[in-house]
């Protein structure tokens, strides 16, 4: 029998204050409603806190979900405190050339499945996939642990 996975809230990683602060920074930069820009900044969450706990997984962010890391990072004070709260070190974030030799792009199947098994909700959409059918990441971002511990 498979032991089920508490659902995680990614609003409790952060305060009040920096969720609202994110959210409008979204709707702001990206002119996107509130709704759109909560969705966006609750899977940035997901997918960074998953990022920071499985090091070994080669993650990427789907593009609508980079829109919120992008945000993120460029405010970087929250964004700096957020990464020494959740990983106790700076989270990278190093986009991906495969032009340039850069490897393989991350899977975001196994993005997904990742964000999943650590009791994270998916918003599909945001994700441009279904539980059936996950792409690759056309973003091709990925956290990096060089420099970072």
């Amino acid at each position: 029998m498979a032991t089920a996975v508490q659902t995680r809230d990614p609003r409790s990683f952060v305060t009040p204050e920096v969720w609202e602060r994110e959210v409008r920074l979204i709707m702001r930069d990206h002119s996107v409603e509130r709704e759109t820009a909560e969705r966006t900044f609750d899977q940035t969450i997901a997918y960074l806190v998953t990022s920071a706990e499985r090091p070994g997984v080669h993650m990427g962010p789907a593009p609508r979900v980079d829109v919120g890391v992008h945000s993120f990072v460029l405010d970087s004070i929250n964004y700096a405190a957020f990464c020494n709260a959740v990983a106790g070190h700076y989270i990278h974030h190093v986009p991906h050339l495969s032009e340039q030799g850069g490897g393989e792009a991350p899977s975001l199947r196994e993005t997904v499945q990742a964000i999943k098994a650590s009791g994270f909700a998916i918003d599909y959409e945001l994700w441009n996939a279904d539980e059936s059918d996950c792409s690759q990441c056309h973003a091709g971002c990925t956290d990096s642990p060089v420099g970072g511990k």
